[in-house]
Formats: C-alpha cells, sequence, structure tokens
C-alpha cells in the first residue's frame, strides 16, 4: 500500500474520528482539520467549541495533528443565504447538499490540497470505487446509514480527491472500534441535522430572518381551516403544529397534512388522511442537475434506475426522460409521498449513485 498524506474532515463525531483512525492504521500520514461553519459563539445548539474540544481529545488518543479552520463567511454567503431565498420562494431546501459540495468538497478541499495533501477523508457512509474511466459514488454497505443522497453534487474532480473509509462499515462496527480505541467520544450521540439548526425550534430559528406573513390554511374547497404563520415555516406532508384538528370540517380520526404551497394568494392547502391522492405523485419534474460522471443518464426504456425523493426514503424504481441536460422528469412506477419542491431527487442505477437534482414540481 503506498502511503499517503490524508487530511480528514473532523467534526468531533464517532464517524470521523474512526475514519481517522483507520487512515492512521494504514500507516497514512493523517491530519484532523476542524471546521466551523457557523457564526454564533453562544449559540447552545451548534455548540461549535464544545465540539472542538471533543476532537481535540479524539486528536490526542489518536495522534494527529489537529488543525482549526473557519469556513463560516463561505457558509452563510454559499449556503445559508441560498437556504433562506428558497423558503422565501416557498420551497423546503436541503442546506446539508449544498454544504457538502460548497463547503467540504470545495473549500475544505482546496485548503487541504494547499496543504499537501494527496486525498481528502470523511466520515460519510457512502462507497467510492473506479469503474471503467470514471470515479463512482455508491451507497454505503450499511444501507441504514448510506449517505449518497448528500453528496450527488460531487464532480469526477472532486471524488478523484476524497475517499471514504467507512464505505464497509456498519454505524455498529464504527463504535466498537472507536471504544476498542477508547475514544472519548465512543458514545457520543450523532447529529441530528444541519448545525444551523440542530435541534432548535426551526420556526423561532427562521423567524430571526424571515418575517412572519401570515394566512389562511385552506382545504380542497377553499374553505378556511386557520391560520398559519408564513409558507417558509411549514413543509409538504407535515402534520404536526398546523392545528387545525378540532375544526367543523375535520373528519373523526383522520389527521390533515399539508399538500402544498399557493404563493400567489399566500394560502396553505391541507387535506385530511395520509393517503389523499394530493399527497401522492407518479411524475416529478427536476431542475438544476447535477451528474456525477459529467454526462446525462441515458433516457432509455430499457435502463433500470431508482430514485429517492428524500433522504429517508428506500429508492424506488423509475424513468428518467431528459428536457435538457439540467432538466428532467422522473416518473415513477408507484406513487411518490409527499414530494416537496427544493428538496433533491437522486437517480441511482444499482447501487451507483449517477447524480440528481431540485424538485420543482
Amino acid at each position: 500500500m503506498i502511503h499517503q498524506k490524508i487530511v480528514v474532515g473532523f467534526s468531533g463525531g464517532v464517524d470521523s474520528a474512526v475514519a481517522a483512525g483507520l487512515l492512521k492504521a494504514e500507516g497514512h500520514e493523517v491530519i484532523a482539520i476542524f471546521m466551523k461553519n457557523w457564526q454564533d459563539e453562544n449559540d447552545p445548539y451548534c455548540p461549535a467549541n464544545e465540539d472542538f474540544v471533543i476532537a481535540a481529545a479524539v486528536a490526542d488518543v489518536l495522534d494527529i495533528e489537529l488543525q482549526f479552520i473557519d469556513f463560516s463567511k463561505e457558509y452563510y454567503q454559499q449556503v445559508f443565504e441560498s437556504f433562506l431565498q428558497d423558503l422565501k420562494n416557498g420551497l423546503t431546501p436541503n442546506p446539508d447538499v449544498l454544504c457538502n459540495a460548497h463547503i467540504k468538497f470545495t473549500a475544505f478541499l482546496e485548503h487541504a490540497l494547499n496543504l499537501g495533501a494527496d486525498l481528502i477523508a470523511t466520515g460519510h457512509y457512502v462507497g467510492r470505487r473506479l469503474q471503467d474511466e470514471w470515479v463512482v459514488l455508491s451507497e454505503a454497505l450499511d444501507s441504514t446509514k448510506d449517505q449518497s443522497y448528500f453528496l450527488y453534487r460531487l464532480n469526477q474532480s472532486q471524488l478523484k480527491k476524497s475517499i471514504f473509509p467507512l464505505e464497509k462499515y456498519t454505524k455498529k462496527q464504527v463504535r466498537q472500534l472507536a471504544q476498542t480505541w477508547k475514544l472519548p467520544n465512543a458514545a457520543k450521540k450523532d447529529s441530528t441535522g444541519i448545525c444551523f439548526i440542530g435541534e432548535r425550534p426551526f420556526k423561532e430559528f427562521v423567524n430571526r430572518f424571515i418575517p412572519s406573513n401570515p394566512g389562511d390554511m385552506v382545504d380542497e374547497r377553499g374553505r378556511v381551516l386557520g391560520r398559519h404563520d408564513g409558507l417558509a415555516f411549514y413543509t409538504l406532508g407535515q402534520r404536526k403544529g398546523l392545528g387545525v384538528g378540532g375544526t367543523a370540517f375535520s373528519e373523526p380520526d383522520s389527521a390533515w397534512y399539508v399538500a402544498s404551497k399557493n404563493l400567489s394568494d399566500n394560502t396553505l392547502l391541507l387535506v385530511q388522511g395520509r393517503e389523499h391522492p394530493l399527497l401522492w405523485h407518479k411524475m416529478v419534474q427536476v431542475l438544476d442537475c447535477s451528474w456525477i460522471s459529467g454526462l446525462a443518464p441515458k433516457a432509455d426504456p430499457s435502463m433500470s434506475y431508482r430514485a429517492k425523493t428524500r433522504y429517508r426514503q428506500v429508492a424506488h424504481e423509475c424513468q428518467i426522460d431528459l428536457e435538457s441536460p439540467t432538466s428532467a422528469i422522473l416518473t415513477f412506477d408507484q406513487p411518490q409521498w409527499a414530494v416537496t419542491p427544493g428538496q433533491s431527487a437522486v437517480l441511482y442505477s444499482g447501487d451507483v449513485c449517477l447524480g440528481g437534482g431540485i424538485i420543482q414540481s
């Protein structure tokens, strides 16, 4: 094996710690870099300082160098401002996708290469391999933790300089290794989302940047069911926090769900029952497509494709119709629930992630 200089994105979590430990055990020169992506020194929901202390303790046990870099300015400009604009436009964006494309595999990669790194590594559960002339991104061995959905916007130049040491490990095995190595974060709870939101109250946080714009919540017949606080604070398929369970139009034992947003009259359409037809769609329009190989997939009915329209979902069979290299229509064999504009639809062939785009409708 060729020993290389590998820079690892270090978060303070167990996954990146074990990724670094595996590389160190293989004899590579490993440098860990802690990235600060959110600027709020007194934020209890995004404890960067606490995470850095844990990361330093882990680096000490692994006997690797740890550096600190602040990407909060880049994150705000390239990820967070886009997140806010999408919310204002009635979409439900996924900042983790942009963070990976613009911060972890662009800004961080460039910084690592400037340090003389041969490769960068992260604690993502995802596969990477050479296939013909391409570097392909594939699903991880542990399907319950696979994170290829969040990395679909990576390109060939980024993947050629990236490795994923956890691709053949399950989460249970990763924690067992952390315990064996006596890492201080072996039992640390997994993060539950994007750093600037974390587990904080979403509506309260977003309201700091987007003012409330109340409007009516209506049913299919246009009957007013209640008032919403602003379309930016809701997502399709949402059930909790609507406050309309006791309206005169409610059917017994049938919950209300958000079916669509109408920006033109600032209304939120609600329907009753999870199986309501307006919550299910077989055809999905996808824009701003990004293909990992650099080439759009073939729109051939004989080709077998699967796609996800949200992260925690099994990929389902579909056909693709390309309107352009960056625009496509996905037609699923079975209707998909609560397909949400602003989220990503990610396409697979076998275990290979081909890329995807942003759901328009």
